[in-house]
């Protein structure tokens, strides 16, 4: 009952671990590591099927380059004008209109900076009488803008309330004014109505 077995029992079981070790194994089933989950399976499935990315750096990739076609879908609205890319400081029909009309009238503001060009030229040279026009102009300039724009701001503010009633126009007057400041070929979005055309 308890004696030990002989070299012939013994022969048959180290036969048959030798020939499986000779075989080679399945590709389909690595071992090695433990069987996953069926919930992470899954998931690995779904993910691979739907084109979601797999790993951190992949969808950071995929990330930057949906950034870089947003940016140049905004640029190419910004310079035509197209209303579905626009950034969003720059949609809708109440900006669209604070842009028409201040493109469609000739403002002091957007000659700021040639005038304040000539002016600091004057300045700089040492002659008393020059220097003193310079500064005339400085305050005239100045003056000239802060009427012009309080003027446009009332002329704005009226047309607005006459035009969009119900539309919430927070904000709306200031974009306006900056706009004023900047000199009309270097707008964006680009100027759509021609000077003294009115919205």
């Amino acid at each position: 009952m308890f004696r030990s077995r002989s070299k012939e029992e013994k022969a048959p079981t180290d036969k048959v671990t030798a020939d499986l070790s000779k075989t080679s194994r399945d590709p389909q089933a690595p071992k090695g590591r433990p069987t996953p989950k069926r919930s992470d399976s899954q998931s690995q499935r779904r993910r691979a099927s739907s084109g979601a990315p797999l790993d951190r750096k992949e969808a950071m990739k995929r990330q930057r380059e949906a950034r870089r076609v947003d940016m140049a879908k905004q640029r190419e609205a910004l310079a035509s004008g197209d209303e579905r890319y626009l950034p969003a400081r720059d949609k809708g029909p109440v900006r669209r209109f604070v842009r028409d009309f201040v493109d469609s009238r000739f403002c002091i503001a957007e000659f700021f900076l040639p005038l304040a060009v000539v002016i600091l030229i004057l300045s700089v040279i040492q002659v008393q009488g020059i220097q003193n026009i310079s500064l005339l102009l400085w305050l005239g300039v100045i003056v000239l803008i802060v009427v012009d724009s309080i003027g446009l701001t009332f002329r704005l503010r009226k047309q607005l309330n006459e035009r969009f009633p119900d539309t919430p126009k927070r904000g709306a007057v200031a974009y306006g004014l900056m706009r004023t400041l900047q000199m009309r070929r270097l707008r964006l979005p680009k100027p759509q109505v021609k000077r003294g055309e009115r919205p």
